[in-house]
């Protein structure tokens, strides 16, 4: 194995291409996974009437990509947190396809007792790119290393001092953490509840990237008519946990233009998802 590269110096580093493809199966497993349900979302869960992809899908074929940052980076994988997430894309998702994956880091930056590492990789089959995907990685005690701290971003996509345009609600499985992992992020920490303890929860919870499918499914009710092709992205960032059987509050800002400030959180008043901004076509 080659030397990994010190954090300072993982600016431009590239994801190497990963080629894979997906079938109608996985991406109706990816709904499953998500909270599509058959009574009002039949066509994302039934091959008979599709299968239509949702857009949230987009995370799941960078998952190889990601793998590779431990593997070129010296960052202890142990230390990293699912900080933020977002997704552009270029046209509707395919429901059966072949694809290639490659990108790079396009952000490091210096937090102090932290670094934050964004990557950004597309995913295209023979016809050209379908979607980009940005991962911003918080890396506990890889700071200090006396590089730029990067915007200050507190204040960015926070929502207007008045009441939402949509409110949409769904309630959790118990089972969907188990669910969700089947579409690739196998973490024990989501279903092993000795798993969650060792690393200092209560119980298991959600995945961020599920939590982060269940808005996308209120975004696509809301804003899109349920029609994938009317979705063009959505940034976010994570700030809390999901527990099975949480309902999942997703409320939506229209602030113009096809743009919309999103935020979510639970039954309980905890603000799960924020900072978010969906695109779409109007």
């Amino acid at each position: 194995m080659s030397e990994r590269a010190p954090i300072s110096q993982a600016l431009g580093i590239k994801i190497d291409a990963t080629e894979s493809e997906w079938t109608q199966k996985d991406v109706m497993l990816y709904a499953l996974g998500v909270g599509a349900k058959p009574v009002g979302e039949l066509e994302f869960v039934y091959e008979g009437k599709g299968p239509k992809v949702l857009p949230t899908y987009a995370v799941i074929p960078a998952f190889p990509g990601m793998a590779q940052i431990v593997g070129k980076v010296d960052i202890n994988p142990m230390m990293i947190l699912h900080g933020e997430q977002g997704i552009t894309l270029h046209r509707e998702i395919p429901p059966n396809a072949k694809v290639s994956t490659g990108g790079e880091i396009v952000e490091v930056w210096d937090k102090g007792k932290a670094a934050v590492v964004n990557v950004e990789v597309t995913t295209s089959d023979s016809d050209g790119p379908i979607f980009t995907s940005r991962f911003g990685i918080f890396v506990r005690g890889a700071g200090g290393f006396d590089g730029e701290r990067g915007p200050d971003t507190k204040s960015v996509n926070l929502p207007p001092e008045r009441e939402p345009d949509h409110v949409w609600e769904d309630t959790t499985r118990e089972e969907q953490a188990a669910i969700s992992r089947l579409s690739g992020d196998v973490n024990p920490l989501h279903v092993d509840p000795d798993f969650a303890k060792m690393a200092g929860f209560d119980a298991p919870f959600i995945h961020g990237l599920c939590t982060y499918g269940f808005v996308g499914r209120g975004i696509l009710h809301t804003l899109c008519a349920d029609d994938p092709a009317n979705f063009l992205g959505l940034e976010a960032r994570f700030s809390d946990q999901v527990y099975p059987g949480d309902t999942i509050i997703t409320k939506i800002w229209e602030t113009g233009d096809g743009e919309a400030i999103v935020q979510a959180e639970t039954q309980k008043g905890n603000v799960v998802l924020k900072q978010a901004k969906a695109t779409y076509k109007t």
